[in-house]
């Protein structure tokens, strides 16, 4: 009815490192599937954020985290955009909370 401790014994695991590695498989596979589908979509949106953030611009119309819509009339720096929300109304924004540039201002072009 009872295993005995001999029996026991003798069904134990396989030796050798095949089976050290099927064990940690799942675990190798997981991390993989993570870092496709998570990590590394997550670091792609971070770059394009930064690539957009510094190419923020005077007359660029800008929308905040906080839903502020406005125009760039200063770009600071250290990091500011000072950003005019209504006529003669203009707020210093942090440059990383713009989240989207509704409208982009052409370059100047070159006076020769």
């Amino acid at each position: 009815m009872f295993a005995t401790p001999a029996f026991a014994q003798a069904a134990g695991a396989p030796a050798g490192g095949a089976a050290a590695f099927s064990q940690f498989l799942p675990l190798i596979l997981i991390f993989v599937i993570m870092y496709f589908m998570l990590i590394r979509p997550q670091q792609k949106r971070a770059k394009e954020h930064r690539a957009m953030v510094e190419a923020l611009r005077r007359g660029d119309q800008v929308v905040t985290q906080g839903g502020i819509v406005g125009k760039v009339t200063h770009v600071r720096e250290d990091g500011e955009l000072e950003v005019e929300i209504a006529p003669n109304v203009k707020v210093r924004v942090i440059k990383s909370t713009v989240v989207q540039v509704l409208s982009k201002t052409e370059p100047a072009a070159n006076a020769g």
